[in-house]
């Protein structure tokens, strides 16, 4: 179920994204952080066609094309918070996390690599 996401405040995201930088972020900065950073990405390719899922903190359908409803989406990606960060701020590259095993996805769309980093 996606969760409601908003754009923080960069005097907010700015000192957040200093710590994770610096491996010192806590579970309040990857919630606010991965939050945020979905919130983005949902602004830079808003649609319904993949469900982004970064558990336990929020999931998000994003790529226009398919429209998702209900039950399973016609694509699926799913990663955890610290990797979600670094793809977002382009600590990281999409084929490098996928082919290390650090993401799955699945589906037509489900390769987020055009839209990243967000910063």
């Amino acid at each position: 179920m996606p969760a409601r996401l908003r754009l923080v405040d960069p005097a907010v995201v700015g000192p957040a994204v200093e710590r994770f930088r610096d491996g010192l972020a806590d579970g309040d900065d990857l919630r606010l952080l991965t939050k945020h950073f979905l919130a983005v990405l949902s602004k830079k390719a808003p649609g319904g066609a993949v469900e982004l899922r970064v558990p336990p903190y929020a999931a998000v359908q994003v790529v226009g094309g398919t429209t998702h409803k209900r039950g399973t989406p016609p694509a699926v990606v799913e990663v955890d918070a610290p990797t979600w960060l670094r793809l977002a701020l382009g600590y990281a590259d999409w084929a490098t996390v996928e082919r290390e095993g650090g993401l799955s996805a699945s589906g037509e769309r489900s390769d987020l690599s055009a839209y990243l980093p967000l910063v």
